[in-house]
This record gives structure tokens, C-alpha cells and sequence, in this order.
């Protein structure tokens, strides 16, 4: 068993994007420019928008943190979005979710201009993405390509069995590992939490991508041996032992599965590195060239 370690993979891809930004800068050319917005104080939130934050620091990148209250309307956050759109410093606009009730979270995706749509959700980036064409990846399946090519997984042929069917993470990375590329080449079934016979369908699969968001879902014995599993999920458990008062769990059942994967990610430790890397080589790419650099075949 090989631990997929996202620490390692990510800092590699962003050692790599740090060397490309100062060649950038030395060529006296634009600095990539990613512009978050944080509605409320979420504290996961507000966790995961200081580390976008701080990684932009450490590849050179230029950052905007905007900071609204719980409570706006929908017109101020629309407002904000606009300005960004405009602004032709800003190369790449994410905005945190969840947002408040009273915000339409599609509505606000589909605002963002999709040459600024680092975080790959815009429905031009989805679209050009089922057609093969180059465009923004989202982050999160992007971040699981980098770490299969970086520990040069065979993915050709491969039965993938992906559990869980968000727009974020399991139709996206569904279709990524289906196409005639590489990570890809796979026969992949989509799975979900109602899925009937999940086990059996489980069994048969060379690669499980587990994206469901339910802690521990993935059991030892819905894997077979030397499988490799990708766990995308990360929810906090409350766990008195642990100093914070919770603890960080996947969808998988670590202890007992990594036993029978030839590569398996941790959680915390994994894709949820990657995730970031791949947001920074989207919002370079979206200063460089304005479409990602990772080529997409059809």
C-alpha cells in the first residue's frame, strides 16, 4: 500500500507554478491577481479562504480577500461580482460557498465571468469541459488528475467507480476520467448513496473515487485488493480527544481499507491539498493564457 500524499504532490505543483510566476514578473509581465469573497464567518469558511490566501503568498501570486456580512442582499454581493468581472487586475474570482439562504448560490456562479471562473463551475466551463475543449477544470477533480499523473497511475481500461454525483466533484471527474486522455481511458460507473447493490458494483472497480460526504461510508468490504482509492470527503466529527473539539474525517474508512489499496489518499493530507494547488494553476493560467494549460483531448 502507497499512501497518494497531497502534501507532496501539491508543493511540487506549486514549486512549479511559483518558478513560472517569477518568470513572469522577470519578463516584466502581469502578476496572476485571485480575488475571494467570504460572506459571513463560517469558521471552515474562514479556514479554507486563509489557506487560498497564504498559498497565493507562497507562489508569488497577488490576492484580495472582500469580507461581507451574514446578512447582505443579494444585490451587494451581485455588485461586488460586477466590479471584479471589470477589473482588469483580476485574473481569477472564487467565491466561498456555502452562501447565506438568501442568496441564490447558481445565480452568483453564473455571474462570474468564465474567463475569471478559476473555480471551474461556471456552465461554459462544465460545458466545454463534456466537449473536450480547452477551459477551467473544477479544482477539486483537477487537484485528483494532478496526483494520478504525478504517481503515474494506470488509469487505461480501468473500471472507476465514482460515489457521489455533485456538479462539484463525481459528474465532473466521472467525465474527466471517461475521456481519451490521460489521467482517463476508464469505463466509469456513478454511483450514489441509493445506489442498489453498491457493494457488489464497489467489488468490481480498479479505481473508487468516494465524493459523498458521508464519514466512513466506503467499508473494507466494498473494496477489492490492490483497488486505489480517492477520498474526496472531509467533514468534521465531533471528537472530544482531539484539542479543537472535532476531528477531520474522509468518506472512507481508513484504518481498516488502506490494508487492501495499492494507493490510497488520506484525509486529512490528500485531494483537499490538491484542491488548492489546482485553484493556483487555474488563476495562473487565467493570467498567462486565459484558458487552462492542461491540455484536454477529445
Amino acid at each position: 500500500m502507497q499512501i497518494l500524499d497531497g502534501k507532496i504532490v501539491s508543493q511540487a505543483v506549486k514549486d512549479a507554478i511559483k518558478i513560472k510566476t517569477e518568470a513572469l514578473k522577470n519578463a516584466g509581465k502581469k502578476t496572476p491577481h485571485l480575488a475571494a469573497i467570504l460572506v459571513g464567518s463560517n469558521g471552515a469558511s474562514e479556514t479554507y479562504v486563509a489557506s487560498k490566501v497564504k498559498n497565493c503568498e507562497e507562489v508569488g501570486f497577488k490576492s484580495s480577500l472582500i469580507r461581507l456580512p451574514e446578512n447582505i442582499d443579494e444585490a451587494t454581493l451581485v455588485a461586488e461580482i460586477e466590479q471584479l468581472n471589470n477589473d482588469a487586475d483580476v485574473d481569477g474570482i472564487l467565491v466561498q460557498l456555502p452562501l447565506p439562504k438568501q442568496i441564490s448560490e447558481a445565480k452568483i456562479i453564473n455571474l462570474i465571468h468564465p474567463d475569471k471562473d478559476v473555480d471551474g463551475f461556471h456552465p461554459m466551463s462544465i460545458g466545454k469541459m463534456v466537449l473536450g475543449l480547452p477551459t477551467f477544470i473544477p479544482a477539486t477533480p483537477y487537484g485528483i488528475l494532478l496526483m494520478l499523473e504525478h504517481y503515474k497511475i494506470e488509469t487505461k481500461s480501468k473500471h472507476t467507480v465514482v460515489i457521489g454525483r455533485s456538479n462539484i466533484v463525481g459528474r465532473p471527474i466521472s467525465i474527466l476520467l471517461s475521456r481519451n486522455a490521460y489521467p482517463g481511458n476508464c469505463t466509469v460507473t456513478v454511483c450514489h448513496s441509493h445506489t442498489h447493490n453498491l457493494k457488489e458494483i464497489c467489488l468490481q472497480a480498479d479505481i473508487i473515487v468516494a465524493a459523498l460526504g458521508i464519514p466512513g461510508f466506503l467499508t473494507a468490504d466494498m473494496v477489492k485488493e490492490n483497488a486505489v482509492v480517492v477520498d474526496v470527503g472531509i467533514t468534521r466529527v465531533k471528537d472530544d480527544t482531539k484539542k479543537s473539539g472535532f476531528a477531520i474525517k474522509g468518506d472512507v474508512d481508513f484504518t481498516n481499507v488502506a490494508s487492501k489499496c495499492s494507493y490510497i489518499t488520506p484525509v486529512p493530507g490528500g485531494v483537499g491539498l490538491m484542491t488548492i494547488a489546482a485553484l493556483l494553476m487555474n488563476t495562473f493560467n487565467a493570467c498567462e493564457q486565459k484558458f487552462p494549460s492542461h491540455k484536454m483531448e477529445k
